[in-house]
């Protein structure tokens, strides 16, 4: 008699927890930069992946490498004087997510203060983040409330902020960029 409860629970649990694998094509995690004081540029990164393994565990990769800033000198002058690239090809980006993928319900959004942990430039620093969670059917959409501001300094990026600037002859670049981001995950 127990045997068969314990079966049915676990079967029951493991309906409720899922992994959720990060569609690249579908997704987008994008910044703005600012130059001049007045000028603002969009650029994103063409290559993420990652997944939310059954356990809640949140783990994405940015290629750094596939910076996009619609300018092939820019996009070359950012990986190698911004990024770094050679040294540092990627940025993670983890959280822990067990707390509340329960409550996880098709057609209804959710919004959760969620503090995750960027890994950029060889530095760690947590952020938290107001993120807004909608699931239909086996997709699970990820998108901030409002736009997350990363500070250069906190990464060790200023120098190379700074060289960007020299270089493009310019006399300002901030070094604060408003990101925005729409993940879409499958379940596994």
């Amino acid at each position: 008699m127990l045997k068969p409860l314990l079966i049915g629970t676990l079967c029951f649990t493991s309906q409720l927890v899922s992994a959720w694998q990060l569609d690249n094509n579908q997704s987008d995690l994008s910044f703005t930069s600012v130059k001049l004081n007045s000028i603002a540029e969009n650029h994103h990164f063409k290559q993420l992946s990652g997944h939310i393994s059954a356990a809640g565990q949140l783990q994405i990769e940015l290629d750094l490498v596939s910076i996009e800033s619609l300018i092939p000198i820019r996009n070359e002058r950012m990986k190698k004087m911004l990024f770094n690239v050679e040294k540092f090809p990627m940025a993670t980006i983890t959280a822990d997510l067990k707390p509340w993928l329960g409550q996880l319900k098709d057609g209804i959004q959710i919004v959760k203060a969620l503090p995750v942990t960027l890994n950029l430039h060889g530095k760690s620093v947590v952020l938290n983040l107001d993120v807004v969670v909608n699931k239909a059917g086996k997709v699970l959409q990820v998108t901030p409330q409002r736009a997350v501001l990363i500070n250069s300094r906190d990464f060790g990026l200023q120098d190379g902020i700074e060289s960007l600037r020299k270089i493009a002859g310019l006399d300002s670049i901030s070094h604060s960029v408003p990101v925005t981001f729409n993940l879409i995950f499958n379940d596994q």
